[in-house]
């Protein structure tokens, strides 16, 4: 509102609506901005950027902009009827980004630990992940008791897809490399999945 000398002034009102149209939409974004921060209510390009900021896995894009889900499948043109939680018109590619970005700061917890890979993999392909590793823990009330484990650590992670690809096991190599434990050698494998036959 105006004082009242400039109330009944055209040029005022005139350079005051001027401001106001420049500056509402940056208020706009002010009052909305802890909806910025919460992955299911930011737009879609804003939450792959803050999925920069802490450190989530979404990749999946290729170089025409699709965007492949789980077992390789294209998700960019598939929209889900109602997700529970972001937009209506979220893909399935933009609701798999917005869970990554939400269990990222969760997953920096665990990084390093079976658990934590584990759950790395699931949330990017989709299943369950095969994981063996060298590794072992017990207790002895003797001293000097049996090392557990294996004497040379190793990790093995074997995913099974519908539909396999050298794209799938790259991606697998990848996420495997940043959640590791960063002293343990690995090795990864992508097969196909067993197919049942519904009856």
């Amino acid at each position: 509102m105006l004082p009242a000398v400039f109330a009944d002034d055209d040029l005022a009102q005139r350079f005051v609506a001027g401001i106001d149209e420049a500056l509402a939409p940056l208020h706009n974004v002010l009052d909305c901005l802890d909806a910025y921060f919460t992955p299911s209510l930011a737009p879609a390009d804003f939450t792959r950027w803050l999925g920069g900021w802490v450190g989530a896995e979404t990749e999946g894009s290729d170089a025409a902009g699709r965007t492949e889900g789980p077992a390789g499948r294209d998700l960019t043109e598939a929209p889900l009827a109602a997700p529970a939680t972001g937009h209506p018109q979220d893909t399935e590619a933009t609701v798999a980004l917005r869970a990554a970005v939400t269990a990222a700061v969760r997953l920096h917890r665990i990084r390093g630990t079976r658990r934590g890979l584990s759950e790395a993999v699931r949330l990017a392909f989709g299943v369950e992940p095969e994981i063996t590793e060298s590794g072992a823990a017990t207790w002895d009330a003797r001293p000097l008791g049996p090392v557990p484990g294996e004497g040379r650590p190793r990790l093995h992670v074997t995913v099974r897809l519908p539909e396999p690809g050298p794209a799938a096991e790259h991606r697998l190599e990848r996420l495997v490399a940043a959640a590791r434990p960063a002293h343990m050698p690995y090795t990864v494998q992508v097969t196909a999945a067993e197919r049942t036959s519904d009856r």
